[in-house]
C-alpha cells in the first residue's frame, strides 16, 4: 500500500531525509556488480561514465570489458592511436566520445602526471568532461562532494519536485541543479552518488516507475498528482529532417571492397567508411575521375539510420572494377578491405553493408 504524503512535510522532507532513505535503500537494492566499481579508480569510473552517456548499461558492458582489457591505463590509451580506440568504439555510436576520451587522455597524460586531476575546474578543462560527469568521476572515485545531473537523476527529481519545462531549457536546468546541489550529502557521497543513478535506472524508469518500490514515495510531488509520465517534460516536439545520401560498395577483382577513412570531425569522424555522396551524380563523376572502367551491378534498397538530429537515408551502390587496380593510395586514407578485421572503427550502417554484401550469397563476389 503507498503510503498517502504529508504535502506539509515534503519541502522539510526533501532537504534533510532525501539522502538517508536513499542511502538505506540502495544498501539493500543498489548496483554494486558493475565491472567499473569493482576497482572505481578516476580512469575506469571516467571510461564508464562516457560510454554511459546516451547508452544503456546491458549495451556497455561487453565495450567496457574489451576497452579496459586493451587499455587498462590512462597512459596506454594516451600512447595508442585513435584508429585503435575507435576500432574498439565500433557499434557504440557517438564517436566523438571516443575521440574525447583519447584527447583528454593525451592532455593528462601531458599535464598531469598520466592520471585524471582530482580538481574540478581542470577536470571539466578536459575535452568530452561537463559538469556532471566530472562530478561523478570525483565523487565515485575520490569521494569528494560534487552533484551529478545526469539522465536519470533529472528523472528523479523533476518527478519528486514536480519541476515543469523540459531539462534541455537552461532555466529547467539551473532549477535540477539547485535541487541536486541541496541534497548532496557531505558524508558517504559516492554511495549517494550511484544510489541517485540506482533509483532513476531501476525504480524511476522512464517508460513505467515502478513507484511501490521507491524509497522515495512518500513526499514524491509528481505521485501525489498521479502524474509521474509528465515528468521531466519531453523535448518539444520537430521535424525530424532527413538527408540523404549515396554510399559506394565498390570490389576490386579480388573481392575487397574500397574504404577511405572520414574526415576528423563530423559524422563518424575518424572512422573507415565507404566513400559517401550527396547524390548518384556526385557518385559518377567521382567513379569517372578514380577509375577507367567500373560496371554498375545495383542500386540496394535504401537504409535509413538515425542521429539524435536527423535521419540519413542512405542508397548502398554496388559496382566492381572491371580491370585490376593498383592505385588506392594509403596516404589518403583509402584502403582495399576484405570480409575480416578493419583496420580502424567502422560506423554501424557501413558493418551491415559490408556484412550483407560478404554473406549474401546471391551477391556476385
Amino acid at each position: 500500500m503507498i503510503r498517502k504524503p504529508d504535502s506539509g512535510r515534503a519541502d522539510q522532507y526533501s532537504k534533510t531525509d532525501i539522502a538517508p532513505a536513499l542511502l538505506q535503500w540502495w544498501a539493500v537494492h543498489g548496483r554494486k556488480d558493475l565491472p567499473w566499481q569493482q576497482h572505481p579508480g578516476s580512469y575506469r569510473v571516467w571510461v564508464s561514465e562516457i560510454m554511459l552517456q546516451q547508452t544503456r548499461v546491458g549495451t556497455v558492458l561487453g565495450y567496457y570489458d574489451r576497452f579496459v582489457r586493451r587499455f587498462p591505463t590512462l597512459t596506454e590509451l594516451a600512447n595508442s592511436p585513435l584508429d585503435e580506440v575507435l576500432a574498439l568504439w565500433s557499434g557504440l555510436g557517438y564517436y566523438a566520445r571516443a575521440r574525447n576520451l583519447h584527447s583528454a587522455a593525451k592532455i593528462a597524460a601531458g599535464q598531469h602526471g598520466g592520471e585524471l586531476p582530482e580538481n574540478f575546474d581542470q577536470l571539466t578543462a578536459l575535452p568530452g568532461i561537463g559538469r556532471s560527469t566530472a562530478g561523478a568521476i570525483l565523487s565515485l572515485a575520490c569521494k569528494q562532494r560534487h552533484p551529478i545531473l545526469d539522465g536519470n537523476v533529472k528523472r528523479v527529481l523533476a518527478r519528486y519536485f514536480a519541476v515543469e519545462g523540459w531539462p534541455g531549457t537552461t532555466r529547467t536546468a539551473n532549477t535540477l541543479w539547485a535541487h541536486a546541489e541541496a541534497l548532496t550529502p557531505r558524508v558517504r557521497v559516492d554511495h549517494y552518488t550511484q544510489a541517485m543513478m540506482d533509483i532513476g535506472a531501476t525504480v524511476c524508469a522512464r517508460g513505467k516507475p515502478d513507484c511501490r518500490r521507491c524509497p522515495l514515495q512518500t513526499n514524491c510531488r509528481a505521485l501525489q498528482r498521479n502524474s509521474g509520465a509528465e515528468f521531466p517534460a519531453r523535448k518539444p516536439k520537430k521535424t525530424t529532417p532527413v538527408r540523404r545520401r549515396h554510399m559506394l560498395l565498390l570490389q576490386n577483382e579480388r573481392g575487397q571492397v574500397l574504404l577511405e577513412k572520414r574526415p576528423p570531425s563530423g559524422i563518424w569522424g575518424g572512422l573507415l567508411g565507404l566513400p559517401m555522396f550527396e547524390n548518384a551524380e556526385q557518385l559518377q563523376i567521382w567513379r569517372e575521375n578514380h577509375f577507367d572502367s567500373v560496371e554498375h551491378i545495383a542500386d540496394w534498397p535504401q537504409v535509413r539510420h538515425t542521429f539524435s538530429h536527423f535521419h540519413m537515408d542512405i542508397t548502398p551502390v554496388h559496382c566492381v572494377l572491371l580491370h585490376p587496380v593498383n592505385a588506392i593510395m594509403e596516404a589518403t586514407g583509402q584502403v582495399w578491405y576484405k570480409d575480416g578485421n578493419p583496420p580502424g572503427g567502422l560506423a554501424a550502417p557501413v558493418t551491415r553493408l559490408l556484412n550483407q554484401l560478404f554473406e549474401d550469397p546471391k551477391i556476385e563476389k
